[in-house]
């Protein structure tokens, strides 16, 4: 039995509804975090399966764009929960919005 492209869409879809469930559904900032990153790699994944099924290299490529674009929001992401967490000793997302004054 051969993994068809149907497969990879229905994981894609899978995990780009978990990604927004977490992010609509969750408090914590570490959470949305991982879920922006669960749906940026289900895109990812939809991407180089596309591109091996029509046999073109570009999605690949614009996947390694998406990668390098991913670990700047991370560092940025994480650089700014640590610096929440330092002030208000939560990283409760319901907190951000006490950090004015």
């Amino acid at each position: 039995m051969a993994v068809t492209i149907e497969w990879y869409i229905a994981l894609s879809t899978i995990l780009f509804t978990l990604g927004a469930l977490g992010v609509l559904l969750r408090r914590n900032a570490i959470i949305i975090f991982m879920s922006v990153e669960l749906m940026l790699n289900s895109a990812n994944l939809l991407l180089v399966a596309f591109a091996h099924h029509l046999g073109d290299a570009t999605g690949q490529v614009l996947v390694f764009f998406v990668m390098t674009v991913a670990a700047a929001e991370v560092a940025v992401g994480l650089a700014l929960i640590v610096a929440i967490f330092q002030s208000k000793k939560s990283i409760d997302i319901g907190d951000v919005n006490l950090l004015r004054g």
